[in-house]
């Protein structure tokens, strides 16, 4: 496929990086990374790249609402790269957009978070809901969502299964625990 709007930047940017991808002589493995630290009761600092950010919970459940919560931060991920992946495939299609907004729900029970109940401490299900605005036609828009659905990153990280693993340190010394969900009680 080549992209179809070639005299917009973005659209020549998307066009050289997948001439680039098919050319890759292996497969072009790329690796993100994020670094956290724990501020104050709930509110940490994240590091992704030169940006900064405060995630914190709200007053409702102890936090001082300084920024979204981490579960947000999911929703907000499913958002913004679904919107991202229509700006790339509308380009890559050749179909014109004017503007997508995306809004992103997920349901989960906090007994699991505050370990008061043996369920899931994540999220349940997630629904989204896409607002496109174009002056195409429906079969074409067609086309985009499926093509936007098959390509999302976090769409597919959200449906699919995918290996966490994780790797525990105690003041400096490596240590092993165990992956289990752990009744919390008060004494």
């Amino acid at each position: 496929m080549t992209t179809q709007l070639l005299g917009d930047p973005l659209a020549r940017t998307i066009d050289a990086v997948q001439t680039d991808l098919r050319q890759a002589p292996e497969p072009p493995i790329v690796t993100f990374a994020v670094d956290t630290v724990l501020v104050d009761g709930y509110r940490t600092q994240a590091q992704i790249r030169d940006f900064s950010l405060t995630v914190d919970e709200p007053p409702t459940i102890g936090g001082a609402d300084t920024g979204p919560t981490p579960v947000e931060l999911v929703l907000a991920g499913l958002g913004t790269c679904q919107e991202i992946v229509y700006a790339t495939y509308a380009r890559v299609l050749g179909i014109p957009l004017t503007g997508v907004r995306v809004h992103a729900e997920g349901r989960l029970d906090l007994r699991g978070f505050f370990g008061v109940a043996d369920v899931p401490a994540g999220f349940q299900d997630v629904t989204f809901d896409v607002a496109i605005d174009s002056p195409a036609d429906p079969a074409d828009v067609t086309r985009l969502v499926e093509a936007v659905n098959a390509h999302c990153p976090v769409l597919d990280i959200l449906r699919q299964p995918v290996t966490v693993t994780g790797s525990y340190t105690f003041n400096d010394e490596s240590f092993a625990v165990e992956d289990a969900v752990v009744a919390v009680t008060a004494d």
